[in-house]
């Protein structure tokens, strides 16, 4: 099958997901959009909201409808890297035997990630980072497509433990969730305080997500729009020559060049999903907050002053 054609099925086999995720998720479309182009350009996303939102329902909802095993984890302030990994224990015949952690599965939900210390946040950012884990001096690979959505609660701050930037960086996006509105929310308690069961079919398999993926990254990019999301990246960063006066202003830290390499594959498959054979610089624009929102660090004068990682993203184009 030639790219061309390949890109038309992609566009068909998308809509049909986006259908079938709809089934149960009512409303949230930019979200899982997001989410789904995160997983298609092979990257992990971060979901901030508070609780209540349905987050694990739209998470193991996508996951079945891709045909990919689901795990979730819940993450609390006494949990160990171990119960995350796996551990190794003793068998009858007195060998040592890996018993498999929750990280081993297609699509992990790290719910609330910031509740727990850095020791155990950083067992599961090398299974993000690597695809693999490290256990007893054991490298044990993660079976593809591998894909973390982690979620963080704004609200309670206390006994929690932020993720430090270096880690954040590792998260293709940072979505943010909001309250439905009015007549979402009645559909929603309409569809959910019934009898009636919603079956999910699986759409695609492992092997079909692993092949779009590689067609993602196949898909030709002109240099100018390289060359747009790289002098975008720039412009968050205060101490270069080319950042705003908004930037200059409300911004302590900007984005490093994995930001950019994000923005060039996450435009390719927004492109992909609207059946274009390469993105422009406006597929670039539509990422682009989900991408840069959690990469730039604000002062405390934004702070004071009210303003968004959104609006400063906006005044970037």
């Amino acid at each position: 099958m030639s790219d061309v054609s390949a890109i038309e099925q992609f566009v068909k086999q998308y809509k049909d997901l986006k259908t079938e995720i709809a089934k149960v998720i009512v409303g949230q479309d930019e979200v899982v959009n997001q989410i789904l182009i995160s997983i298609f350009s092979g990257g992990h996303s971060l979901l901030i909201g508070v609780p209540g939102l349905a987050k694990t329902l739209m998470v193991n909802t996508i996951a079945q409808a891709l045909g990919l095993d689901f795990k979730r984890i819940q993450f609390t302030p006494d949990l160990m890297p171990s119960d995350i990994l796996g551990s190794e224990i003793l068998d009858e015949d007195r060998h040592f035997k890996f018993i498999k952690g929750p990280i081993f599965s297609n699509i992990i939900l790290a719910d609330e990630i910031n509740r727990t210390p850095p020791k155990t946040q950083a067992a599961l950012l090398e299974a993000m980072q690597e695809r693999a884990v490290t256990v007893a001096g054991h490298h044990y690979k993660l079976a593809l497509p591998y894909f973390v959505l982690a979620t963080q609660n704004p609200i309670e701050q206390e006994g929690t433990y932020p993720l430090p930037e270096a880690q954040l960086d590792r998260f293709m996006f940072a979505i943010n969730l909001d309250y439905p509105t009015f007549e979402e929310e009645v559909q929603v308690v309409k569809s959910t305080t019934t009898d009636t069961q919603k079956t999910i079919n699986a759409l695609f398999t492992a092997k079909q997500i692993i092949d779009f993926q590689q067609l993602i990254r196949r898909i030709p990019v002109a240099d100018n729009v390289v060359e747009y999301a790289v002098t975008m990246v720039g412009k968050t960063r205060p101490n270069s020559d080319a950042a705003a006066e908004l930037v200059k202003n409300y911004i302590d830290w900007g984005a490093g060049p994995r930001a950019s390499q994000n923005l060039i594959l996450a435009a390719k498959t927004h492109a992909a999903i609207h059946g274009k054979f390469s993105p422009d610089i406006e597929n670039v624009q539509a990422v682009a907050s989900g991408i840069l929102r959690h990469r730039i660090i604000k002062n405390y004068k934004a702070e004071a002053e009210g303003i968004t990682e959104d609006q400063i993203i906006k005044s970037l184009f």
